[in-house]
């Protein structure tokens, strides 16, 4: 029959070990040269590898963000300036809008700065979280811009006002649907290749006013041909199109701020562990995600008759093969639950 010592290897980094790292040459020396004895263990080149990950994910997502806002600056000047040659006051609303919509990046932007702060007393597991804060911003910002363009959309139905300087509206609209098109992309694809929900939002509001400049050159067409009830029509079906980009987008940010994780990442990290030699079963694992960043515990049942040396050994490949399983995973602590070996499967 199974008993459990629970008996625990926790993970943490750094291990409360008290070597004298980087304090003389000797140890410099040893280290650079892999002697055992000196330097780090394998366990620690875990823990420095998702530290450096995690580093590098987060300056990925600052460059992002600051080409996007130069990308949008950029689309906001060239507005500014068909709005100087044609003085029309609805592309002059359209510039200030997308001038607004550029600066939801920033609480974004601060949040990623403030996630390259060490974690205190206070904020044990650091500042990440002031990302999933930003995701909130955003998505109340999405869902701000549905409810704006139903309502101008409506009253432009029932107040039909066909648009003036159509080859100067057309222009502003290509425009912004390029600007906010590119912007969305690298959003996007950086959001989902740095596992932030915040991110992808940000980028889903860029392609939200795309669509919105894509529509205004549709009303342009419609001008054109006589048929200026197609402006409201299509800012209708983009906005109902925003309402399930907001339900999304909500549906994501919730998930993070209520510690949820795809049960998919669960069963991948459960299916790796289970299948390294030596460890009986999965007992328990939990996680969550801190920003971009997943934290996870785990117990693993192992024989009893394992050494210390074997345990941190199994440890480091459980903490590996979770490595491979989830790029994104910040830190895995691992539990060691021991079973007598007369219970071990023959």
């Amino acid at each position: 029959m199974a008993h459990s010592h629970d008996h625990t290897h926790d993970h943490p980094h750094p291990h409360p070990h008290s070597h004298d790292e980087g304090g003389n040459i000797i140890s410099v020396i040893g280290a650079a040269l892999h002697l055992p004895g000196f330097g780090r263990t394998h366990s620690h080149g875990y823990a420095d590898l998702a530290a450096d990950t995690a580093i590098h994910d987060n300056n990925l997502a600052i460059r992002t963000i600051w080409l996007a806002l130069a990308t949008l600056s950029i689309t906001t000047i060239l507005q500014v300036v068909i709005y100087i040659a044609s003085g029309s006051v609805a592309l002059l609303a359209d510039t200030v809008h997308n001038l607004g919509d550029a600066l939801n990046s920033v609480p974004l932007l601060i949040a990623f700065y403030l996630a390259r702060r060490l974690a205190t007393r206070r904020y044990t597991y650091g500042f990440g979280r002031a990302e999933d804060i930003a995701g909130i911003l955003i998505v109340v910002s999405i869902a701000f811009s549905a409810g704006y363009i139903m309502v101008e959309s409506i009253q432009k139905l029932i107040n039909p006002q066909p648009l003036t300087d159509l080859p100067w509206v057309a222009a502003a609209a290509l425009i912004g649907f390029a600007g906010n098109e590119l912007v969305a992309l690298m959003q996007i694809r950086v959001g989902r290749q740095i596992g932030s929900d915040a991110m992808i939002a940000d980028g889903q509001h860029a392609r939200v006013d795309g669509l919105t400049s894509l529509a205004v050159l549709v009303a342009v067409f419609g001008t054109w041909v006589g048929l200026p009830v197609l402006d409201p029509i299509i800012g209708i079906v983009i906005a109902v199109a925003i309402i399930g980009i907001t339900w999304n987008a909500t549906k994501a940010v919730w998930y993070r701020l209520m510690d949820a994780v795809d049960p998919g990442i669960i069963d991948r990290l459960e299916h790796d562990a289970g299948h390294i030699e030596g460890v009986r079963q999965v007992r328990g694992l939990r996680a969550h995600w801190v920003g971009h960043r997943l934290y996870a515990e785990m117990v693993i049942e192992v024989d009893a008759a394992l050494s210390l040396v074997e345990s941190r050994t199994m440890v480091d490949h459980v903490q590996q093969a979770a490595r491979q399983a989830v790029p994104h995973l910040g830190e895995l602590n691992v539990q060691i639950d021991l079973a007598d070996t007369a219970d071990s499967p023959e």
